[in-house]
């Protein structure tokens, strides 16, 4: 159910490696989390630029049920931020793996990346 070539955290965010920005991994949220958040009306990214801690807080996804922080899965310097977001973030609930990303880090560390869930072990933890 759950795209294989993907790693995810505990809090639904999912990192694919590489990015599109040289040396970068793409983040975004599962299909999970949009589902749960129901339709996202406004999305806070970081900005290029900004450092982020893995596990910290990084965003923010308003939705007409609540707003939901965003997580960085990954430590790094944010190299990429999707702008379509800003007219359009019904896009993180339509497309959440493709054309619903949230941003990019540069500069992970592969340790971190490694050190997420898999496909399987974020499914077993849904439905734990």
């Amino acid at each position: 159910m759950y795209p294989e070539n993907l790693k995810y955290t505990a809090e639904h965010e999912w990192v694919r490696t590489p990015g599109e920005a040289e040396g970068s991994v793409r983040v975004g949220i599962t299909d999970f989390a949009q589902d749960a958040l129901g339709d996202i009306v406004y999305a806070s990214l970081p900005q290029v630029g900004d450092q982020v801690t893995a596990g910290e807080t990084c965003g923010e996804l308003e939705s007409t049920k609540s707003v939901s922080d965003i997580y960085a899965p990954v430590s790094g310097e944010v190299v990429a931020v999707n702008t379509a977001l800003d007219s359009t973030p019904e896009l993180v609930n339509s497309d959440p793996y493709e054309a619903g990303w949230l941003f990019e880090v540069g500069g992970a560390d592969a340790a971190q990346v490694d050190g997420l869930m898999d496909a399987a072990a974020y499914q077993a933890g849904l439905d734990g």
